[in-house]
């Protein structure tokens, strides 16, 4: 929504002339799982210089129980009314940043620590742009995977209901402001997928949190169920979350060289570098779950080989075609994340590589535009190809290792995703599974 004069000033007369009675205020934990709590119109002045006190011990993440005591700090020009709430009796939203009881910026806030690097590329005159494709599926109910519809890419089905759908997922994304490129049937049975045009991060990061939200809350309406969920069905393709992103510095794309190598500027290709080097470090934020690592294995057009190239869907790193004067559309498409994973984090480490890729003025290895699926082990070794983590543990143990990821995210997030994420990983290599039960049983 276009803010209009004093951020402050426009939400307040907002709110009065569309007779908002509620404001939810929303933030996330370090998970990327997004909370919230409601106050009264007649609260929202004080809300809004003062913020909003609450206790964090319960939120995955913040802070122990002797610690508690937070403050909701709502962001004005993130205000936005939620259109599927009743018009009479109003419900707008507000994203917030999260201080400390003494009024500091929280360490362990995660849209505070996307600010943090947004703050580092600054200072080297740079403005960090992202446009995500998050994919997802439509099921029947969240009970099990019966599918919605049989459809494949870009297949256009005149009586499918989750054309209709998604039609009402951009319709509803555009009243809030968010704006819509163009929306698809990906490849798998009931899989979709709705693209937001790209913008700076931290916008972006707060409108994938949102258009998440409105995915889901157009299925409820409609009594079906949408998911996120890296790899629900065996067989078939995961959801991804491909994200494109580039540099600028004011008007200018530093990535955009008419006679760079695709295009691309040095900047550009040493971006490229970090992303390839650091790309292992960085897999447990991009691909956060157990069930994420379903998702990255070779034959279903996600990135399992660590390698860059430009017609290459096998790649981890792509450089999309654009054409002679289009220079602001030169970019990279990094395409190991999934839609599951937190956008504040994750924006943070991409860039975090991407810039130290810069900064040691590295040189990506030579391109690869053959399907690494097909080459033999000793072929991607010749050629230098190494792997992304093949789980959560692995990608938990070379995360914790990395002087990188910890300075990116700081040492609260740092120290807490990773405490997470051990539990998370001894739980599920605990579990006796179906397929070990049927497999097995018989014959040991």
């Amino acid at each position: 929504m276009k803010m209009v004069g004093d951020p402050k000033e426009y939400v307040m007369r907002l709110v009065k002339e569309r007779n908002i009675k509620f404001i939810k205020l929303w933030f996330t934990d370090i998970l990327g799982f997004l909370k919230s709590f409601t106050i009264t119109a007649d609260e929202l002045p004080g809300a809004l210089e003062q913020g909003v006190g609450f206790d964090g011990s319960s939120i995955e993440g913040f802070v122990r129980i002797e610690e508690s005591d937070m403050i909701a700090m709502p962001d004005p020009t993130t205000f936005c009314i939620l259109p599927w709430r009743p018009k009479e009796y109003g419900v707008a939203r507000m994203f917030c940043d999260i201080l400390t009881s003494d009024g500091k910026a929280f360490e362990g806030d995660p849209r505070y620590v996307l600010k943090r690097n947004l703050k580092k590329a600054a200072e080297k005159g740079f403005t960090y742009y992202v446009g995500p494709e998050l994919e997802y599926f439509y099921f029947k109910s969240s009970d099990g995977t019966d599918f919605l519809d049989y459809g494949g890419y870009f297949d256009a089905t005149p009586l499918d209901m989750a054309i209709d759908l998604r039609r009402q997922t951009v319709l509803m994304l555009n009243e809030m402001g968010i704006s819509v490129e163009f929306s698809h049937h990906e490849v798998a049975y009931s899989q979709h997928e709705v693209d937001i045009k790209y913008t700076d991060a931290l916008t972006m990061a707060d409108n994938v949190m949102t258009y998440k939200v409105v995915v889901k809350q157009v299925a409820l309406e409609n009594n079906v169920y949408a998911t996120f969920m890296p790899k629900p069905v065996y067989g078939i393709n995961g959801s991804g979350m491909h994200v494109h992103q580039s540099l600028f510095k004011g008007d200018r794309n530093a990535f955009y060289d008419p006679n760079g190598y695709y295009g691309l500027s040095g900047i550009g290709l040493s971006f490229v570098a970090g992303l390839l080097k650091y790309s292992r470090e960085i897999t447990a934020i991009t691909c956060q779950w157990v069930n994420s690592y379903k998702r990255l294995i070779p034959g279903y057009e996600a990135p399992a080989y660590i390698c860059w190239g430009r017609k290459n869907r096998s790649a981890l790193v792509r450089v999309p075609a654009f054409g002679i004067g289009t220079e602001r559309a030169a970019r990279v498409e990094y395409r190991a994340p999934d839609p599951a994973c937190n956008p504040y984090l994750a924006f943070s480490v991409m860039l975090a590589a991407g810039l130290k890729g810069v900064e040691e003025g590295l040189e990506p290895p030579p391109p690869v535009e053959v399907d690494v699926y097909e080459l033999t082990d000793e072929e991607r070794r010749r050629l230098g190809i190494e792997t992304l983590p093949g789980s959560l543990g692995e990608a938990i143990s070379v995360m914790e290792k990395s002087e990188l990821v910890r300075e990116c995210l700081g040492d609260h997030v740092f120290e807490s995703f990773i405490r997470n994420k051990k539990k998370e990983w001894d739980i599920y290599r605990a579990q006796v599974t179906e397929f070990e039960v049927k497999r097995y049983l018989p014959i040991l």
